[in-house]
């Protein structure tokens, strides 16, 4: 390796280190805060060393019944995954391999993610009304569906793209029907791709904040609502609110990292045919 080519690779990796010290400050100061007492958290300037405490964690799920939220979120994340993925499945594939409907069917389910959700969420809550699934986690569970299975369609249809059609074909031709092949051949091959919709199906779930805020009551708030809900008149509590965003990340935290090498190999999926 030449001089120069030395100096960019120093450069190069002074960058990356830099951006990358960007973007987990944030999560590391949030971690420093939430074992900080309410006094300690709002010093200025702040105390980088002290005694840590676990009160914030203890208030958020004893007093804020934090677990309860919690729990409504993972049920919600994990129906709207395990509806969503088997019917984006079938939608995808059957727009990836025999372009059922046509390029005006295909450009109508895309559509409805060009509208911003606070446009839908008012319509959407007069009809749940009519319907009692306000304040119910199975309303929320269709909300999620409608919003997030548009986006998992055409995200499935890049990945069924790059499966080669004489795969199903050779199916076809040792005897089974169409539904068989894709159950027994296209889907284990796009289960990469299919992992990773998934896992951005449940993020999506569990991050979401408006319809949450909208269409459920004390019984049914999600994590992020009850994170908002730490906001009162005395002002932001800083140190509730730092515990309550560590443990509600750690789960996709954990997913990340038990998933990593499907996700990126699902990412990647179809993009080289």
């Amino acid at each position: 390796m030449s001089k120069s080519e030395r100096r960019w690779n120093v450069v190069a990796h002074i960058v990356l280190i830099t951006f990358s010290a960007i973007i987990i400050m944030p999560i590391l100061w949030t971690l420093r805060t939430s074992f900080a007492s309410e006094v300690i958290a709002y010093e200025i300037p702040p105390r980088f060393f002290f005694k840590p405490t676990l009160e914030n964690y203890y208030s958020i799920f004893v007093d804020n019944n934090f677990l309860h939220y919690f729990k409504n979120s993972f049920i919600v994340a994990v129906m709207s995954t395990l509806i969503s993925i088997p019917l984006a499945s079938l939608a995808g594939y059957a727009f990836a391999k025999y372009n059922t409907g046509g390029d005006k069917l295909k450009f109508l389910v895309i559509s409805s993610q060009m509208l911003p959700p606070v446009v839908l969420v008012i319509p959407l809550f007069t009809i749940f009304m009519s319907f009692r699934l306000v304040n119910t986690l199975r309303g929320l569970t269709v909300s999620y569906l409608a919003f997030n299975l548009p986006f998992l369609i055409w995200i499935l249809m890049g990945f069924f793209e790059g499966i080669p059609r004489e795969l199903e074909e050779a199916a076809l031709i040792d005897g089974a029907n169409r539904f068989t092949a894709f159950i027994k051949v296209i889907f284990p091959i796009a289960a990469p791709g299919v992992m990773a919709a998934a896992v951005l199906s449940f993020i999506m779930c569990w991050n979401e904040f408006l319809f949450a805020l909208v269409l459920t009551g004390a019984d049914s708030s999600t994590v992020p609502v009850a994170l908002a809900a730490l906001q009162t008149q005395r002002g932001v509590m800083i140190g509730k609110l730092s515990a309550g965003v560590i443990v509600a990340i750690t789960p996709i935290v954990i997913l990340s990292l038990f998933i990593q090498k499907y996700l990126v190999r699902g990412l990647s999926f179809g993009a080289i045919k």
